[in-house]
């Protein structure tokens, strides 16, 4: 079950260019294409007729045709063309659906278009800020279920034996408790860890030496996005509350998770940071430092979708699994709510 009326990444915009472009979400075969004036339509990858895939097509002007019998789309799924047909079937129509363009990703909304409003596109802070620096970041698709990514990034636990070349290297990630806030739209885990070395994948970037305060803050939002901080700080500055020092590291990782069914998930990312704002290079390692940390996570996350498949004892959860099993709970009110408000309508 999804909860469908949101926003989900369907792609990058570079990659919808002049061919159609297949996409699978939340179990729904889309078929993605660009009109003549650049606008991006996002149609059922079905022909009404025997329902070849649209994408086995060919893209006309502003339309697509189907590659089997010649039917015709708009991008409204209109058919606009039946060869051979004097008068269209009033049938002879495919869903389309809204599809919105920011921050150089394509969303699609799955659920009732007339609520689709992209203000409710999740937000992102600092972009287009000219003293932040952007990675544009990159995406993969992950065996398993969408669930399993969010309780993985609602554990920062985890940073601790899955990263320890990387994110991880810090001993109090350890000793410090994890704190968990409920939010209306969504669950936030954080902790500051003091005095502690920093970790490797970040030395390299801080503007001050020795030891840091640090501060884990990940933050899941209904149903499948995540803001990641990174907060580092000269050792006995930081603390929750407390003004940033001058010198303070921050990066925001921005993660977003689009179902494609019960055990796969695509998985799109990009990075905004607070210094070395137009420097390629430094973007060029991050890309390629988090691309390995995130393939790491995604070894990980494919076995325990097998095991969790084909488990033969109960699974147990444990004090640091408070956030994800939150955040599981909330959003499956969210999805219930839906379908009954969906019933009710009938």
């Amino acid at each position: 079950m999804y909860l469908r009326n949101s926003w989900y990444v369907a792609a990058w915009d570079h990659e919808v260019g002049k061919d159609l472009f297949p996409v699978k979400m939340l179990g729904e075969e889309i078929v993605l294409y660009r009109k003549t004036n650049g606008d991006v339509a996002a149609l059922e990858d079905a022909c009404p007729h025997r329902k070849l895939p649209l994408s086995m097509g060919r893209i006309k002007g502003d339309t697509v045709e189907c590659g089997y019998h010649g039917l015709t789309f708009d991008g409204t799924g209109t058919c606009t063309r039946v060869p051979g047909v004097e008068k269209i079937p009033h049938v002879a129509c495919v869903r389309s659906y809204p599809i919105h363009e920011r921050y150089g990703l394509l969303w699609v909304w799955m659920g009732d278009a007339d609520k689709a409003d992209p203000s409710l596109i999740f937000h992102v802070d600092h972009w287009g800020d000219p003293a932040w620096g952007l990675n544009r970041g990159d995406s993969m698709a992950i065996n398993c279920n969408y669930l399993y990514m969010t309780d993985n990034l609602l554990d920062p636990s985890h940073v601790s034996w899955v990263h320890q070349t990387s994110f991880g290297g810090v001993q109090a990630m350890e000793d410090v408790p994890l704190q968990t806030t409920i939010g209306e739209d969504g669950v936030t885990v954080w902790r500051w860890m003091v005095d502690q070395a920093p970790s490797p994948f970040y030395a390299p970037f801080l503007k001050f030496k020795g030891n840091c305060d640090r501060k884990q803050h990940y933050e899941v939002r209904y149903p499948s996005n995540a803001i990641i901080k990174a907060i580092f700080v000269p050792a006995g500055t930081g603390g929750e509350g407390k003004p940033y020092h001058e010198d303070v590291f921050l990066m925001d990782s921005y993660n977003f998770m689009t179902p494609v069914d019960a055990e796969h998930t695509k998985y799109y990312w990009f990075q905004m940071r607070n210094f070395a704002p137009n420097d390629a290079e430094v973007s060029q390692q991050f890309a390629k430092s988090v691309r390995g940390a995130f393939d790491e996570d995604r070894v990980v996350l494919n076995a325990v979708q097998k095991g969790m498949a084909n488990k033969r004892t109960p699974n147990l959860d444990l004090k640091i699994d408070v956030g994800p099993m939150r955040f599981r709970r909330n959003l499956a009110k969210l999805i219930e709510a839906e379908q009954a408000q969906k019933v009710a309508a009938k």
